[in-house]
């Protein structure tokens, strides 16, 4: 039996080639006509693996969710750092597929997350962060990595490398001024940001807010 000249196709390989797309041209020059045209197939062949253009767009947005590495060493004694490592790799991941942005906003695959979130829940209980801030700890860094990233992907290319590129020495003195004396790049700032909010819980945890002298139940002799 002849072989057929016809590429084989599976919905790994379509989502491949889309994020290419992508990757090198941005997300409007994404089409399923150019899509088909990449692959030396009919734009009809795709409907076999996908119903529509925005069905391949949400598996582009699971894919590039499932690049990001998670952080193997979890310290308690120094549990801030996990978090740390967990925003930088989703921020870095972000930022290597920065024309896709867009679809992160509108398909942000979030359950791809949740074996995330089991661990990360898990680390926080052994911390000793009291459990009724474990979402606020999860739902905000995730929500706060996740916009500050974006906001970094979609900058036009000439700020990427800069905190407020824009900053006029004359007319913002202050802000120049504040720039001048941070010595941190942007990846660097992020990570100390991330930092300055899980300070904050940390001063919740019950051992750090406990105040030599009382008890539990906050007794002051009264």
């Amino acid at each position: 039996m002849p072989r057929s000249d016809r590429p084989m196709l599976s919905r790994r390989i379509i989502v491949a080639a889309a994020l290419a797309i992508i990757d090198s041209d941005g997300l409007d020059a994404f089409s399923l006509t150019r899509l088909a045209r990449e692959m030396g197939v009919q734009a009809p062949s795709l409907y076999h693996h996908f119903p529509d253009k925005a069905s391949i767009l949400e598996a582009v947005a699971r894919s590039i969710i499932r690049e990001t590495p998670q952080p193997v060493a979890r310290d308690t004694d120094d549990w801030i750092e996990y978090f740390v490592a967990l925003s930088l790799h989703f921020r870095r991941t972000i930022l290597r597929h920065a024309h896709a942005a867009p679809i992160l906003l509108e398909f942000m695959p979030r359950e791809v997350f949740t074996p995330v979130y089991e661990t990360s829940a898990t680390f926080l209980k052994e911390v000793g962060i009291p459990l009724h801030l474990h979402v606020l700890v999860l739902d905000g860094l995730d929500r706060l990595t996740l916009g500050a990233a974006l906001t970094d992907a979609m900058k036009m290319p000439a700020g990427q490398d800069g905190v407020f590129p824009h900053a006029d020495p004359q007319q913002h003195p202050a802000l120049v001024r504040a720039i001048g004396d941070n010595a941190l790049g942007p990846e660097a700032l992020w990570a100390e940001s991330v930092r300055t909010f899980l300070r904050g819980i940390d001063t919740l945890r019950p051992e750090t807010t406990a105040t030599p002298g009382t008890t539990d139940a906050g007794a002051t002799g009264e």
